[in-house]
């Protein structure tokens, strides 16, 4: 912003002064020619001038050269300082770009066990990881339902197995009391007859 001031500002000034010069310079050594050729005096197809307007007169055309080369110096000089800040303007231009998209690319990306992710990427891995856990924990759990289901009728068939079981024993505890009960009775018979 500061070199665009500065520029439109030393525009502005130099076409002011060039101009101005220009003007005079031009003005100046026309009517200088205009009054050399109308003061001298033809001889032949000749036209002579004195010395010391000839004299004037290059001494004026000089300075004007000189003028306008001193000019042209200043503009080159100029030009130059003007191409340098350019140049430097545009280094810093893509010194800052790729800052930007250093960072841009920074801001996109996420850092997983050193390995810079983008953040598209690393949603898609982590929900994906999401996913299969939750479905891990899906099938444990049927799983475990499945196996708590099976385990209570395992365990219920174990009660009524044992039921029967100590029924069984039971009856067949009496069935062996009756039967030595019998037999005691019938030793009992036997000694008595």
């Amino acid at each position: 912003m500061k070199l665009l001031k500065i520029t439109i500002l030393f525009t502005f000034l130099t076409s002011i002064i060039y101009s101005q010069e220009s003007q005079n310079e031009t003005i100046s050594l026309e009517t200088q020619f205009d009054d050399i050729y109308r003061t001298s005096t033809s001889y032949q197809s000749y036209k002579v001038i004195s010395k010391d307007k000839f004299q004037k007169l290059k001494q004026n055309v000089l300075d004007s050269i000189k003028a306008s080369q001193k000019l042209i110096s200043e503009k080159e000089r100029l030009l130059k300082t003007e191409r340098e800040n350019i140049e430097k303007i545009q280094k810093n231009l893509s010194k800052t770009q790729l800052d930007l998209k250093t960072s841009t690319d920074k801001e996109n990306s996420i850092s997983l066990f050193g390995l810079q992710l983008n953040k598209t990427t690393y949603n898609l891995i982590l929900w994906g990881l999401v996913l299969i856990l939750t479905l891990t924990l899906l099938y444990f759990a049927y799983k475990f339902s499945k196996s708590n289901v099976i385990t209570k009728e395992a365990q219920n068939n174990l009660l009524e197995i044992e039921q029967e079981y100590e029924l069984h024993r039971k009856k067949s505890l009496e069935k062996e009391q009756k039967l030595r009960r019998q037999l005691q009775d019938e030793i009992n018979k036997q000694r008595n007859n």
